[in-house]
């Protein structure tokens, strides 16, 4: 990976395996629109970026040198040699979905709104999720700049009832969300101690959460904690599964089950029917 900075601008170059269209709309995260041609407007961590990909150059626009070596790198995962990875990914399949969709790469989201944004998305479409989690912030989250808000802090959340989140309109999952934020505030669900935890310990510390089973807590160990070994299954994941692999996995995927489940989750959904 290269780089260089202008104008407070930071432009990477000859950067392998990373599209930034590819990876903030293949299902990891909700608050990234695409704003233009090949320009993408996020908000995370309490800031409002803007990334544009043309001419096979990724600019990251007011970004600080500082900003960039010590959040971004690690949000959009770039320290990881994909390309290797995608290299001994013996499988034709997924040969075949890494080629199509080259460049996506796991985003290491913060927990909290890890955990809130899969309680959410249970059930639920990547639109309507979307919807759910932009008036979950108008509501509750911070104001930055003239249009856009942070996420919620859990400290928030927890102080509210049901009653209160009616307006996100989530339906059921509203229970839900006071009692995961309710578990963070208290200290009884730790980001920290999750993190330290091997990964089949980790998995029962988000069990505790009402409303986290299996497949959330997959996804908030794969996108909120970067545990690449995780391996969520939805629908999707479930049908390439019987489809292709009713054997089991291959074992070319082991240590990086979580990478292989994106593509091979991007690509199976974009299919149509009969196309395998």
């Amino acid at each position: 990976m290269k780089y260089e900075i202008s104008a407070n601008n930071i432009i990477l170059s000859e950067i392998k395996c990373f599209d930034v269209g590819l990876t903030v709309d293949c299902g990891q995260s909700f608050r990234w629109k695409k704003t233009g041609d090949g320009i993408f407007k996020g908000i995370v961590g309490g800031k409002v970026i803007e990334i544009e990909e043309k001419n096979e150059k990724i600019t990251f626009k007011n970004v600080s040198e500082k900003e960039f070596l010590s959040f971004w790198v690690k949000y959009f995962d770039l320290e990881r040699k994909y390309e290797e990875i995608i290299e001994n990914f013996e499988d034709k399949y997924l040969k075949i979905a890494c080629k199509e969709y080259y460049g996506i790469r796991i985003m290491k989201q913060e927990p909290w709104e890890t955990v809130c944004s899969f309680i959410i998305s249970q059930n639920n479409n990547i639109p309507r999720i979307k919807g759910i989690i932009e008036r979950l912030c108008e509501n509750f989250g911070e104001k930055i700049g003239e249009e856009d808000y942070s996420f919620p802090s859990f400290e928030v959340i927890s102080k509210l009832s049901e009653e209160d989140l009616a307006p996100i309109r989530a339906g059921f999952r509203n229970k839900y969300i006071i009692d995961a934020a309710k578990k963070f505030a208290s200290g009884e669900i730790s980001a920290e101690k999750i993190n330290s935890l091997k990964i089949e310990e980790a998995r029962e510390e988000l069990l505790k959460i009402k409303g986290v089973g299996p497949k959330v807590a997959e996804c908030v160990l794969l996108y909120g904690f970067g545990r690449v070994e995780a391996f969520p299954v939805d629908v999707w994941v479930r049908r390439i599964v019987s489809e292709l692999y009713p054997e089991g996995l291959p074992e070319c995927i082991k240590g990086n089950e979580g990478i292989a489940q994106q593509y091979l989750f991007h690509w199976r959904r974009n299919l149509k029917d009969g196309e395998i």
